[in-house]
């Protein structure tokens, strides 16, 4: 506990590898949540717009919540690509 201090000044630790997970998560929260809100929105959407539009929306909300995830997983082991360690 003593040299954590020593190794954070000296860069023998990384702090990425630790938050990566957060970022994950982060992410992850954000593309469920954006996939959620353009299925509401092409449900609810307005007399003006044609059923193909809306029907595009659902169906993009749904891809959303789906490879949103998988693609902000993807970005973060490129990430932790960088950190890898070889012993």
């Amino acid at each position: 506990m003593k040299n954590w201090w020593s190794d954070f000044v000296a860069l023998r630790s990384y702090i990425t590898p630790k938050v990566m997970p957060v970022i994950f998560w982060v992410g992850a929260g954000i593309a469920i949540i954006m996939g959620i809100i353009t299925i509401v929105e092409g449900a609810t959407a307005g007399a003006f717009v044609p059923g193909a539009t809306k029907a595009r929306m659902i169906v993009s909300g749904l891809i959303t919540m789906i490879a949103g995830p998988v693609f902000v997983r993807i970005l973060c082991e490129i990430v932790m690509t960088f950190f890898r360690r070889e012993d």
